[in-house]
């Protein structure tokens, strides 16, 4: 596994820009938490409308991809936010999904190998994560 220091500039630019879009899919899909009757729709689904807290579930999953997504956007506690994706999205496409990561649930799975290389790799370049950094050690 390589080091943050050990890694190119181009190579941490290129983690970085793939983590900004990542983030910023994630901050998408996550802001329907404020749209109502799509979240009531999402808990009249089988999976959610036979649990007892299934509305808080539908809330709570968007929720986690919409802060998971903006802090992978801004690299800010990016393996925090990288965390949060993989057990959020693994939920979804194991146990919201059928855990067909090969078709069905192809997307969710994405995001959480995606967290994934944000969880070991890190923010890459462009990140508050860095700037944190830069600034503790001053």
């Amino acid at each position: 596994m390589p080091a943050q220091n050990t890694l190119t500039k181009t190579q941490q630019t290129g983690i970085a820009f793939i983590r900004i879009i990542t983030g910023g899919l994630l901050a998408y899909h996550g802001w329907e938490v404020f749209n109502a009757s799509l979240m009531n729709e999402y808990a009249q689904w089988e999976i959610f409308k036979n649990m007892p807290f299934g509305k808080t579930m539908v809330y709570a999953g968007k929720a986690a991809e919409l802060i998971g997504g903006l802090l992978l956007a801004f690299g800010l506690f990016t393996r925090l936010g990288a965390l949060i994706i993989i057990v959020t999205l693994s939920y979804i496409a194991f146990f919201v999904g059928s855990g067909k990561i090969w078709y069905q649930d192809q997307h969710p799975f994405l995001f959480v190998l995606l967290a994934f290389l944000f969880l070991i790799l890190g923010p890459g370049h462009y990140s508050l994560d860095k700037l944190r950094s830069k600034r503790k050690r001053s």
